[in-house]
């Protein structure tokens, strides 16, 4: 039997996972926005910005808030805001030379086969 736990976890990675929500989420650690207000910091299309919204808010990432006709997305401050603290400073030591080393990697491919 799979422990709820674990699907649990699932869940939340599979969110974070998103390269879109992920760009949604570091427009979000600048300050609360409305939809246009990420459309034009994020460069994505309304439909996927809001599609994507609605699932940050579904899985607790983003609050929303009524300022006139406009909802005002922010990040959660209580949990999200500090994993994302967390999550920088852990692929600054750990990750961001294996990327570097990947893009590398690649560069020499498309050298080799060109």
């Amino acid at each position: 039997m799979k422990n709820a736990a674990y699907d649990s976890y699932a869940v939340f990675f599979e969110t974070l996972a998103s390269e879109t929500r992920l760009r949604i989420i570091n427009a979000l650690r600048k300050g609360p926005k409305n939809v246009s207000q990420l459309i034009e910091a994020t460069g994505l299309e309304q439909s996927c910005a809001s599609h994507c919204l609605r699932k940050l808010e579904e899985h607790g990432f983003v609050t929303v808030t009524r300022d006139g006709k406009f909802r005002v997305y922010e990040l959660n401050h209580a949990t999200i805001e500090p994993l994302m603290e967390l999550i920088d400073k852990h692929t600054q030591r750990y990750c961001v030379h294996l990327v570097k080393k990947s893009s590398k990697q690649s560069k020499r491919k498309m050298e080799a086969t060109a």
